[in-house]
């Protein structure tokens, strides 16, 4: 709650952050790029501002077709234009998928388009499901995704300017500032029953409030949390997270900016809001943060559980871990970043200044650990662990198989590990040595 201030260590990577993640170039002379996302299969969909849909093939060639242009329908300025694009869970059935735009009036658009009979051709006539008038010209949110739920999960700004001066976001008789929460599986879109002010004070649509700009947010697909990164107005960027069925929350704009009094004008007790669980100053050049996803993938499992985004200004990559530290990547600046997407097999990639990446791990991958002299006895094991090939080791870290961190351990008797407390299974054991660091898969048995 809002009473309880957290302190979060910014800690600046050194050599072993430096090499743990690199950017692959997939493609490049993409126009302002601003979403990727799948539709269950080997391709990616890139939604450019002025709004068209491109297709990335598993060949690593771009289609030469687009899947979709609704350039005529939206204002493309400064924040408006296409933001959002979210395929339906039942997507290969009823061949839907959403979009979010600004249309020509300024206003936020959320319409229902399907595939045509070619499977890289969308239908060019779609149908407008929900508008959501807005003041200013920015502040639009757009980020769209299904939740673990099936539900769709929409994010507003707070209607723009500065400093929200119609204090929407605190308003529960207007959907901006919010993430809203409806069920399209009807003709236009119903409300979920348990939306949180359903019969109550409060429009239906709303899951979630006080936010200010959710230009990005995701779902952890495997812990079913919800990532929320809000950009800050002039000092605090800002990055909540929580169990995705923790409905009704706060999040405290334009009361709180991050962690920081803005304006306690109206605004409710402090301990009814949720703080970020991270944040960051605009220093070093830092300015508007741009949310990611949580690391899923298998390719590279010592990246398992962190949640990557990055600064639109300074172009760094950063990372939140388990224990919600957060960490800047160095060697990682090349771009203004503004989207991260999963392809179908929970790979991370990455959009901007016209390009697509690929974030891939360096010497984190345990196939490179493999190369080198060091190994861990015996495995399968039932009590201890013994790790060879290290001088000192400065910390273990065990995770189960699903990415989740279990435990660290910093202090040690002849490099052994005690695994009594863990059940039977398998797990990562992530060892930070010699100013790198290095992953093994280990059997419990």
């Amino acid at each position: 709650m809002k009473s309880i201030l957290y302190i979060f260590i910014l800690l600046f990577c050194s050599i072993s952050c430096s090499q743990e993640v690199e950017l692959e170039l997939l493609a490049s002379g993409l126009s302002f790029p601003v979403n990727i996302t799948h539709a269950g299969d080997e391709r990616l969909f890139i939604c450019e501002q002025a709004g068209k849909i491109k297709i990335y093939n598993a060949d690593g060639q771009m289609e030469s077709q687009v899947f979709l242009d609704i350039s005529s329908l939206t204002q493309a300025q400064g924040e408006r234009g296409l933001l959002g694009l979210a395929f339906s869970p039942n997507y290969n059935e009823n061949g839907q998928f959403y979009v979010n735009y600004t249309n020509l009036q300024g206003n936020t658009t959320i319409a229902r388009y399907t595939v045509s009979d070619n499977p890289n051709i969308a239908n060019p006539t779609g149908e407008v499901i929900l508008t959501i008038d807005q003041p200013y010209s920015n502040h639009n949110g757009g980020n769209m995704h299904f939740g673990p739920d099936g539900y769709l999960y929409i994010a507003t700004g707070d209607g723009g300017s500065g400093g929200d001066p119609q204090n929407n976001a605190q308003n529960k008789n207007s959907l901006l500032g919010k993430i809203l929460r409806i069920d399209v599986n009807a003709a236009i879109y119903t409300i979920p029953e348990d939306n949180p002010f359903v019969g109550d004070e409060g429009l239906d649509e709303i899951w979630a409030y006080g936010v200010r700009n959710p230009w990005k947010f995701s779902f952890d697909s495997t812990t079913n949390e919800i990532w929320i990164a809000d950009v800050g107005q002039y000092e605090i960027e800002e990055i909540n997270r929580q169990a995705s069925d923790a409905s009704g929350l706060n999040y405290g704009w334009r009361c709180y900016e991050g962690n920081n009094v803005y304006n306690l004008s109206q605004c409710a007790s402090a301990d009814s809001m949720i703080f970020p669980v991270a944040t960051y100053s605009h220093s070093n050049g830092r300015c508007s943060i741009t949310g990611g996803h949580v690391y899923r993938g298998e390719d590279y499992p010592a990246l398992q559980g962190k949640y990557f985004f990055a600064d639109y200004c300074s172009q760094e990559i950063g990372v939140i871990n388990q224990d919600n530290t957060l960490e800047w990547l160095t060697g990682t600046a090349s771009a203004n970043f503004t989207a991260f997407g999963e392809d179908a097999n929970k790979e991370l990639y990455a959009v901007g200044s016209g390009k697509l990446y690929r974030i891939k791990g360096s010497n984190l991958n345990i196939f490179e650990t493999k190369q080198k002299n060091v190994k861990i006895t015996p495995n399968p094991a039932s009590d201890f662990v013994q790790i060879d090939g290290f001088e000192h080791i400065k910390k273990v870290s065990i995770y189960d198989a699903q990415g989740r961190f279990l435990k660290s351990i910093q202090r040690f008797n002849d490099n052994k590990i005690n695994i009594k407390d863990l059940l039977t299974g398998v797990y990562l054991i992530q060892i930070e040595a010699d100013k790198l660091s290095y992953s093994f898969k280990m059997i419990k048995k």
